[in-house]
């Protein structure tokens, strides 16, 4: 990987990260016709993404400090200073356990599979295929089915639980953290925003844990050319990844996921036209 390579996969990253689409799918995708992903070591390549993934966990930081600070802050002061019990707590603490709910299944998948995930299969682009396009089909339900009522102010824990069993779906490559999760908080009737802010505070644990310990792992693989290309395809995703950010809760404001629906089709069904003409490896 030259240092060109990694600036666009950096800058794919970040772009795709958020929007419902799949990260893993389109880097894994671009990775192969660059010809940088190891069919002999595909924890390389796991190894990469998640790393690069802290990019667009910058961007969610930056983003959203103002709202991660008073979060955190409540939260303290709620549960250690004051402990007041849960219903009598402000929304900023509530969500401080409703994030951590959210996050417990995964971390117990994530640490249960962790094998698979890291296989070969996981970066096989005929799953990614057949992922995109069987998420198009269940978010489009629930585009259908929503109520599009609920605000943060309304989320249960029994949301947060069901987004976060949700988001372990986003293990599987081709399915899209923001695209599970978003999808089962359209099921559950949240607004389109709400669901898509909800969505991107959730991800703030599981992407630093997955990109710290994937980091440490990766150090094994990376000579100094591979950690500096690590260290800009993640500045070019936080980049990126800040846009995307600021683009899709506009977008939500005011439209559907439906064009999401399309492209996540469209890009599958061209993933598999791709395979089956011998055109790209799967």
């Amino acid at each position: 990987m030259n240092i060109i390579e990694a600036i666009l996969l950096g800058l794919l990253q970040g772009l795709t990260e958020f929007l419902p689409i799949s990260s893993t799918g389109h880097l894994t995708l671009a990775g192969k016709l660059f010809g940088v992903v190891s069919e002999s070591s595909p924890e390389k390549w796991t190894a990469f993404i998640a790393v690069v993934q802290l990019g667009t966990l910058i961007a969610v930081l930056i983003y959203f400090w103002f709202d991660i600070w008073d979060i955190v802050i409540a939260f303290f002061k709620e549960n250690v200073v004051s402990r007041k019990k849960y219903s009598a707590q402000t929304l900023n603490s509530k969500l401080g356990w409703l994030i951590i709910i959210g996050t417990l299944p995964v971390v117990v998948i994530g640490l249960g599979f962790k094998d698979v995930i890291e296989g070969a299969l996981t970066k096989n682009l005929e799953v990614i295929a057949a992922s995109l396009i069987g998420l198009a089909i269940v978010l489009a339900l629930a585009e259908k089915t929503s109520r599009f009522k609920k605000e943060l102010k309304d989320l249960t824990w029994f949301d947060a639980l069901m987004i976060g069993i949700a988001q372990t779906m986003a293990l599987i490559p081709g399915s899209s953290r923001s695209g599970t999760t978003i999808t089962a908080g359209l099921f559950l009737g949240l607004k389109r925003e709400t669901a898509a802010r909800f969505s991107f505070l959730l991800s703030i644990p599981a992407v630093f844990a997955s990109g710290i310990l994937e980091f440490y792992q990766a150090l094994e693989y990376l000579d100094f050319s591979g950690i500096i290309n690590i260290v800009i395809a993640t500045i070019a995703a936080a980049i990126s990844g800040y846009m995307s950010i600021e683009f899709l809760l506009r977008f939500l404001r005011k439209n559907s996921t439906m064009v999401f629906v399309f492209y996540r089709i469209l890009i599958g069904i061209t993933i598999f036209i791709l395979i089956w003409n011998n055109l790209i490896n799967s």
